[in-house]
């Protein structure tokens, strides 16, 4: 069952015009605690909790909520002899969950249980990727037909739990804070602070996904043996949405090859 992403909040953002209407802005603006009426400065501190206006910094400037489509995202598995290819070079690559650091300590006796490939750009929505030329960051493609979202440039190891928590956008890494993992939940891993050294797409998703209004539905993923998958994706919110995700993300080995 789909949750909402706000609940448990306690720091809101309102367009100053619309002070019922939270928002993400584009634009230059400035950002004013409601109940001291002190403008938001720079800070490495937690926000205090409360509601917070948007203002533009000076008259004709035009602030908007901002359209941008959120992708849907699914667990991403490993389910063609390509996934294959890609898992084992990711694998060989990283070593270890690249967000929380741990090793797998039986990476050479190639035992790699709780450890999962994950896509950094989900493979459900290539037309996307290609429409954004991300082809052109993947130095490892065969061909000018093969996209690129499998190769393992598109990929990193991480925790089993923690690949979950990538694909329900529970976290992201900021590319314009040092590569800084940043948390949308209650950073129940330890995780909210620590840097990374690589290039992400995934942040301004994450960041569309939770912030704008009250968020983007958060799906199930765990769909145990003999449960109802497609049962409970069809009652749940988004429905046609969330199935051609899933069913792009089992196709899409078959669908690219070069």
């Amino acid at each position: 069952m789909a949750k909402s992403r706000a609940i448990g909040r306690n720091v809101h953002f309102y367009l100053f015009s619309e002070p019922d209407e939270p928002l993400v802005a584009s634009g230059r603006y400035r950002v004013i605690l409601r109940s001291a009426g002190v403008d938001l400065k720079p800070t490495h501190d937690a926000l205090r909790p409360g509601d917070y206006d948007i203002r533009p910094y000076s008259r004709g400037t035009t602030i908007a909520i901002t359209e941008e489509p959120c992708i849907t995202r699914t667990l991403s598995r490993t389910l063609t002899g390509r996934d294959d290819f890609f898992r084992a070079r990711v694998r060989e690559r990283d070593g270890k969950c690249v967000i929380t650091g741990a090793v797998n300590g039986n990476a050479s006796i190639n035992i790699w249980r709780g450890f999962e490939a994950a896509h950094i750009f989900p493979l459900s929505s290539k037309e996307h990727w290609s429409q954004k030329g991300y082809s052109q960051w993947i130095t490892n493609r065969k061909g000018d037909r093969d996209t690129g979202i499998t190769s393992c440039q598109n990929g990193l190891l991480m925790r089993s739990d923690i690949h979950q928590s990538f694909d329900g956008f529970d976290f992201s890494i900021n590319p314009d804070d040092g590569y800084k993992i940043t948390c949308f939940d209650n950073n129940p891993s330890g995780i909210d602070g620590r840097i990374l050294d690589t290039i992400w797409t995934h942040f301004r998703q994450a960041v569309l996904v939770n912030m704008r209004g009250s968020g983007e539905p958060s799906f199930e993923m765990d769909f145990p043996p003999g449960s109802d998958m497609m049962g409970e994706i069809l009652s749940g919110p988004g429905p046609g949405k969330r199935m051609e995700a899933e069913l792009f993300s089992r196709l899409i080995g078959i669908l690219d090859e070069p």
